[in-house]
């Protein structure tokens, strides 16, 4: 009879054991009641997410989260829409922060207007040497490349240096040219030392900028610093989790390194190493550099110029320039050699290609230094201009990194530069996304605006921010919203060899994240580039 009533308390207890609410797991942050994008393989939404420290732990439905997850702190986010942080695949980081220091030429609608703004700015931060950069003589009425002139009458013993909105090419003045030790007898390849009557106007296209390198006064390590940190908060505001900076030296990769380590500086990057031999070997030797918010694993080569300064190498002449085919920044047989180089390790080879001469050298070269080879994602910077026979060889190996307001700032031009049949193959983001089966997205900024929605808009619209044209340019090139999102979050990831670890909001990954009031997927399509970001969360602690 003991042994019976024993038993019976032992079941009544078990049962009872067997009530208890199963323990909760603890974790920092618990986020309920929003429209959750994953941007998982997928693509499907969710309602909440926990975080552990710096990572997602946990996505799903708001009531399953809550049900399984205790948090120190639960933020109900009242419908509001998130995405992953995104990723700018393509920009100039360190020099967008360093042009805030300098005269901003961006949106100047003539060369009086150029001319003004230095003046202004010289009268306001009064310097020994200035420095400023954005023109376009594109945007003016006439089109034609500025003259030193007046320059030269207003800052005769100043040097000015006034770079070009795409970085490829110069407006210096006398001062500067004399420094430089340029004039009529200086021979350079690789671009143009532009000349009227066989009188320098002070432009220079490409390779013989490298002239007036020498003469421009270094920054310090506090304003480098500066430089970094102002760029970051311009970058937070707009939701930019990660950025990939196309084109580094050793000693600025290396700042930064020290920077994010000392919790000075937060943001996520990807560092290209600029291809200078020096550095180049330096990290061949010492391997990839990989810390949680640094990846150094790739080189950054100039294949050509650009199209708006005519440096873009063509297969065949300008169509508004009789006889000029742009030029090879980087020769030839240099690109044969350095992929050659680079195929061994494990670093991607990242190239500048514009026209379609550059990226037929760049995409040949890649192909055979990677023959024997599979996922290194070797990438095609711009890849702007491709030849029909040249699509094919986007691969597992060899990605697209473009940025789509490119096409939307160049539109009302392009076709005197390339002409009916080269535009077919011109800005087409859908054939190359076919051919690689992924596309990376970035806006190459300060060249173009930092603004990823202006990104988005561009991509699929493919309108200005005035909504021209009606119907959209080349719209069989336009890429879709999910295929948009994807370039600039996992897509962009997987460029980078970071897809493990960012690109997505699943268990494991960053807490990288944006919170947003509107919906990015469904909203109309030309109200885009207004949309804003509320927050901005970068590894579980905000940001913006």
């Amino acid at each position: 009879m003991r042994n019976f009533l024993f038993l019976i308390f032992l079941s009544i207890l078990l049962t009872a054991c067997n009530d208890k609410p199963e323990a909760k797991t603890a974790v920092d942050k618990i986020f309920i009641n929003a429209t959750v994008y994953t941007v998982d393989a997928e693509f499907s939404k969710a309602q909440a997410f926990a975080i552990r420290g710096d990572k997602f732990v946990a996505v799903g439905l708001t009531d399953s989260i809550q049900a399984k997850y205790q948090a120190t702190e639960t933020i109900d986010l009242q419908g509001k829409i998130v995405y992953p942080g995104f990723i700018d695949a393509h920009c100039h980081f360190f020099r967008f922060g360093a042009s805030l220091q300098n005269v901003d030429l961006v949106g100047s609608k003539s060369f009086d207007e150029v001319v003004q703004r230095v003046q202004e700015f010289q009268a306001q931060k009064p310097s020994d040497f200035i420095y400023g950069r954005g023109w376009d003589q594109n945007d003016w009425e006439d089109k034609a490349f500025p003259n030193k002139r007046k320059l030269d009458s207003l800052f005769p013993d100043t040097p000015v240096v006034l770079q070009r909105i795409d970085g490829h090419a110069l407006l210096v003045n006398q001062k500067a040219l004399d420094l430089a030790k340029i004039d009529n007898t200086t021979i350079t390849e690789g671009g143009e030392i532009v000349k009227e009557n066989n009188e320098l106007t002070g432009v220079l296209v490409d390779n013989p900028m490298d002239l007036i390198t020498p003469i421009m006064p270094q920054m310090t390590r506090e304003q480098a610093t500066a430089a970094l940190q102002d760029a970051q908060e311009y970058c937070f505001n707009y939701g930019l989790t990660t950025v990939n900076d196309a084109g580094l030296d050793k000693e600025t990769i290396f700042l930064i390194d020290s920077l994010q380590k000392a919790g000075a500086l937060d943001m996520r990057m990807y560092a290209m190493i600029s291809n200078t031999p020096a550095d180049v070997d330096y990290f061949l030797k010492h391997g990839i550099l990989k810390t949680d918010k640094l990846n150094v694993r790739s080189v950054k080569v100039y294949g050509d110029g650009a199209l708006g300064s005519r440096g873009a190498a063509l297969r065949e002449p300008y169509s508004d320039r009789a006889g000029h085919y742009g030029a090879m920044v980087t020769p030839v047989d240099s690109i044969y050699s350095l992929a050659q180089k680079l195929a061994p390790s494990a670093f991607q080879m990242n190239t500048h290609a514009i026209g379609d001469s550059a990226n037929t050298v760049i995409l040949k070269a890649y192909a055979e230094a990677l023959k024997d080879q599979s996922d290194r994602r070797w990438k095609i910077e711009h890849a702007q201009v491709i030849s029909p026979e040249d699509f094919n060889y986007f691969d597992e190996n060899i990605l697209p990194s473009v940025q789509p307001t490119h096409a939307t700032s160049d539109m009302y031009w392009a076709k005197d530069r390339l002409g009916e049949r080269r535009m077919k193959g011109a800005y087409a983001y859908k054939k190359l996304l076919d051919e690689a089966g992924i596309i990376a997205l970035g806006t190459d900024f300060p060249v173009e605006q930092v603004n990823p929605f202006y990104t988005f808009y561009a991509a699929v619209a493919r309108k200005d921010l005035m909504q021209y044209p009606e119907g959209g340019f080349q719209m069989k090139d336009a890429l879709s919203r999910e295929e948009t999102l994807r370039g600039m979050t996992i897509w962009a990831a997987f460029s980078n060899f970071e897809e493990a670890e960012k690109g997505s909001i699943e268990p494991g990954k960053f807490a990288d994240f944006i919170v947003m009031d509107a919906d990015l997927m469904t909203i109309p399509e030309d109200e885009i580039p207004d949309l804003k970001v509320n927050q901005t969360w970068l590894g579980g602690k905000q940001v913006k």
